[in-house]
């Protein structure tokens, strides 16, 4: 293999060096081959110069062809860590989408005062269970809670007072149902029960038990002491086929009789 120092165009300069020596010498002026290697030596600089200046042109070409890479390479290594930037954001931003619409759900099917579920996730939860009921004739019961007594509550002690037995009583309601039941404020002091899967007779003894733990709740109030609650509540079944707002009626209606029969009392029906 040929080395860069055997190619034609880096021996050249040497060579032209030495005809350009012998075209000089005094002593071979009236040679006769002087003239036609004069000729030969003006056209090999001059295709010396043209080489060199390709190869000049060549590497500068070559170096902006890899400048140019590297540019485009450097260009593409920051897009890349742009839309990959843009991509992090973008799944913030999705999460942070998420959060906001799980957040307004929850606030839109809860009351603020109790923390429990609001009316509206009642009516919601009401006709999934009477659809599943048309479907599999899987009954529930459904209960009306209403605190007793509760404006007398209010005028003696004040609203804030009255907030604070609602909360208790919430509380209280909660903690006492089991876990698949559902309990929420259906307005007022007026609360709703929705007991899946379970027949009058069942509904009974847990609304009984709900009763006794009202009974034993204290509540600290100022001016005036402690105050103990009472509760009334209208217990009903689901009955296959009809709308939730007959299943809500009737229970309305059991818990009126409770009422008027003297509070603090279950009525079923």
């Amino acid at each position: 293999m040929n080395t860069a120092a055997d190619t034609p165009l880096s021996s050249g300069p040497a060579l032209l060096d030495e005809i350009r020596a012998l075209l000089d010498d005094p002593a071979l002026r009236d040679d006769p081959l002087r003239a036609p290697l004069a000729q030969l030596h003006a056209l090999a600089c001059d295709q010396h110069e043209r080489m060199a200046r390709l190869i000049r042109i060549s590497d500068g070409y070559h170096d902006w062809s890899q400048s140019r890479a590297e540019d485009l390479n450097a260009r593409f290594d920051h897009h890349v860590r742009r839309l990959e930037k843009l991509a992090r954001i973008s799944d913030r931003y999705q999460n942070s989408l998420r959060e906001l619409s799980e957040s307004l759900r929850e606030a839109s099917i809860t009351d603020a005062l109790t923390g429990l579920r609001n009316r509206r996730y009642l009516m919601e939860r009401l006709r999934e269970e009477s659809g599943l009921g048309k479907r599999s004739a899987q009954v529930y019961s459904l209960a009306m809670v209403d605190v007793d007594r509760f404006k007398a509550i209010n005028d003696r002690f004040g609203h804030e007072t009255g907030d604070i037995v609602l909360h208790r009583i919430a509380g209280t309601l909660q903690g006492a149902i089991r876990e698949h039941d559902i309990c929420g404020r259906w307005g007022g002091e007026e609360f709703l029960l929705i007991l899946p899967g379970t027949p009058l007779a069942d509904g009974c003894h847990l609304v009984e038990r709900l009763h006794t733990r009202i009974r034993d709740l204290y509540i600290d109030a100022e001016p005036g002491g402690g105050i103990q609650v009472s509760i009334s509540t209208g217990l009903t079944e689901y009955r296959p086929g009809e709308a939730p707002t007959h299943t809500l009626a009737r229970a309305d209606a059991a818990l009126l009789q409770a009422k008027e029969g003297g509070r603090d009392r279950l009525v079923a029906i």
